[in-house]
């Protein structure tokens, strides 16, 4: 059982609080999480919470433009945000004796936003994001396939069904009004969760969250997430796309619907991933690379969601004239086959699960992150501490269960890439 200092507080505005004491070295990870992410927007409006995570680099009412960046990075602090399906995150690490600074930073764009908002930074940010889509997505080899993934995976009317980086034609068409909009209803005390995590004085940091944020107002109730979050815990069939693209060897993909982050069967599903895919000794490599050869590469993972499934993707990269067809039916019989799963192959995954846990929370930043994550979640930062024992109490029995009840041909979505013909139009992603 990990033992991390966790405190608790609310502010009458509705910001929830997380302190978490740590004086091992003078440095402390200011973090704040906004729950909203992809799965928040409408229709005609996707790719906003990733356009706003630029936004909000782009100055407040009392720091300009750019200025964020400067302040930190000057003070010796390193600072970034990330946009994902549940949530948007914003966090800077600093040196202990500048903690006002980063919760100053921080306070200014929550609550002094929008007077610092113009038409020259939207259609700036508008266009670094169009960018950012044509390099890693467009023109980046394999670089759509959560594109077709999540469409084949989830149904249009499931808020997951969209990527993260949206449609670059609601992006173009967003307006300075459509930008306020979504800032007054999402970006608001009452939708986030601020943690401070290392080195700092209990009382001065209490005072010093109180003096920065404690005057923003409330904002009104969050919306409801849109769309229909019901689904059933299986696709119910193999669904397949083949795209001819612009890509040096065909490469396979497999998605499966899996339990949600916030079940608790969702723990075998994570262990599942890694006895599958988690380096060398996994089954993937040793089946696909080093025995069969029909792979030069391999990997599992699964994506920790929340609205009504997460999802579990494996896929396997093949040889010049490779057959996709065999990495097909190779993966699908190891994916089956994990039910036979060992004791030895169980506490593998389970000690590199653990391992990459450990070492996130040693860092300030990462472990400040995680107490936002249960906060927002889980409404529990306090479930940080018993994250080992979820993981080390994984059984086989468990993990043969998961894998009879969802890695089946019934639930499964195939995504092949083919190097392009000559003279082949290669499709849109949906």
């Amino acid at each position: 059982m990990l033992s991390i200092p966790i405190e608790r507080f609310t502010l009458d505005n509705g910001l929830r609080v997380n302190l978490s004491h740590d004086a091992t070295t003078p440095v402390v990870a200011v973090n704040l999480w906004y729950g909203v992410g992809s799965r928040n927007e409408r229709e005609g409006k996707t790719g906003f919470a990733h356009l706003f995570e630029h936004m909000m680099f782009q100055g407040s009412e009392h720091v300009p433009k750019n200025r964020h960046f400067e302040l930190i990075e000057r003070a010796g602090g390193s600072l970034n945000a990330t946009t994902w399906f549940d949530r948007t995150n914003y966090f800077e690490t600093v040196p202990s004796h500048h903690l006002e600074l980063a919760l100053w930073l921080e306070s200014d764009r929550m609550g002094w936003m929008l007077p610092a908002m113009t038409q020259e930074k939207l259609d700036n940010q508008r266009d670094v994001v169009m960018n950012e889509k044509r390099q890693r997505y467009d023109n980046q080899p394999y670089g759509d396939w959560d594109e077709w993934i999540q469409a084949m995976v989830f149904p249009e009317s499931h808020p997951y069904h969209h990527t993260v980086i949206g449609s670059m034609a609601d992006i173009e068409a967003a307006t300075l009004e459509d930008v306020a909009e979504f800032f007054q209803t999402y970006y608001v005390p009452n939708n986030a969760v601020l943690t401070v995590c290392g080195d700092f004085g209990r009382d001065e940091a209490l005072d010093l969250i109180q003096r920065h944020f404690g005057e923003i107002a409330r904002g009104e109730e969050i919306p409801a997430i849109p769309g229909d979050q019901n689904l059933d815990p299986i696709i119910g069939a193999t669904v397949r796309e083949r795209v001819e693209a612009d890509v040096p060897l065909p490469r396979v993909l497999m998605a499966y619907r899996i339990p949600p982050y916030t079940d608790p069967g969702f723990y075998a599903a994570d262990i599942a991933g890694s006895v599958l895919g988690t380096g060398r000794a996994s089954r993937l490599y040793r089946s696909l690379v080093r025995e069969r050869r029909v792979a030069k590469d391999v990997t599992s993972f699964v994506l920790p969601l929340t609205s009504g499934a997460g999802m579990l993707l494996a896929w396997a990269t093949g040889f010049p004239e490779g057959d996709p067809c065999e990495i097909e039916d190779a993966l699908a019989a190891e994916m089956e086959g994990l039910s036979s799963v060992t004791d030895q192959e169980i506490e593998r995954a389970v000690a590199l699960t653990e391992t990459a846990l450990v070492r996130q929370i040693e860092q300030v930043g990462q472990r400040a992150d995680l107490v936002s994550m249960f906060d927002q979640l889980f409404d529990d930062p306090a479930r940080l501490n018993g994250e080992l024992e979820r993981l080390r109490a994984v059984t086989p029995a468990d993990v043969s269960a998961f894998v009879e009840g969802f890695l089946g041909a019934e639930n499964r979505a195939v995504l092949t890439y083919v190097p392009v013909t000559k003279n082949t139009p290669t499709p849109s992603a949906p």
